[in-house]
């Protein structure tokens, strides 16, 4: 669940277009698979779109795709004093072999933190969870920070959210974030990886869970 390039450049530069193509081997405990990602984030005069689809290959035996996941949101830039606020629609869903993963619809305001070194594009989330009764929040925020005069690219995301556990009657805290390091090999390819760091967000582990990948990015 990548984000990588969600306004990756600070929300909005009208004149980007970014997609790319992701490979990732897996070595994370009781992983060993490759996930492909594929990532869009299109600006236009109101705002911006930004989805992208992910897909697991483990299936038992021939290792083919077993899961399959997307979100995608649309951003709205609103004509307030304060500059760069915009609002905010996502939806997110997928499937794995267990069953569906479960839709989920977000709604709420985005704004980019300048915190110096780097801009931070914070999402606050009201958040419709199929699988949690009631309603929850959602704090996301995505940074892109290159070094090397863009030679290299520190990126990723953290979301965090509250869920209902069916098991104790209380709301939990879910936290996953996915830092990625690239080294950009050619003005299209890149060579690096992610370490995908969560806490209740897979099913059945309440301790932090920490998995890193390899990969390599195609940029178009």
């Amino acid at each position: 669940m990548k984000k990588g390039i969600l306004l990756a450049v600070v929300l909005f530069s009208f004149s980007t277009l970014a997609q790319n193509f992701q490979l990732h081997y897996d070595f994370g405990k009781d992983r060993k698979y490759f996930t492909s990602t594929f990532e869009m984030f299109k600006p236009d005069e109101y705002g911006a779109t930004y989805w992208f689809v992910d897909f697991d290959f483990n299936h038992p035996g021939n290792k083919s795709a077993s899961l399959g996941y997307f979100e995608i949101a649309r951003y709205i830039l609103l004509p307030l004093p304060i500059k760069n606020i915009s609002a905010t629609v996502q939806y997110n869903d997928g499937t794995a072999p267990w069953g569906p993963i479960g839709h989920v619809w977000l709604a709420g305001l985005s704004y980019p933190i300048n915190l110096g070194l780097f801009v931070l594009n914070t999402d606050l989330l009201y958040r419709k969870d199929h699988f949690s009764k009631g309603s929850d929040v959602q704090l996301t925020g995505v940074w892109f920070i290159p070094f090397m005069e863009g030679k290299i690219n520190f990126t990723g995301f953290f979301d965090l959210w509250t869920i209902k556990n069916f098991a104790t009657d209380s709301r939990d805290f879910v936290f996953l974030s996915e830092p990625q390091l690239w080294i950009n090999v050619t003005n299209h390819l890149a060579l690096g990886g992610e370490v995908e760091i969560s806490n209740n967000f897979i099913p059945g582990k309440t301790e932090i869970q920490i998995n890193p990948t390899l990969g390599f990015k195609w940029n178009f």
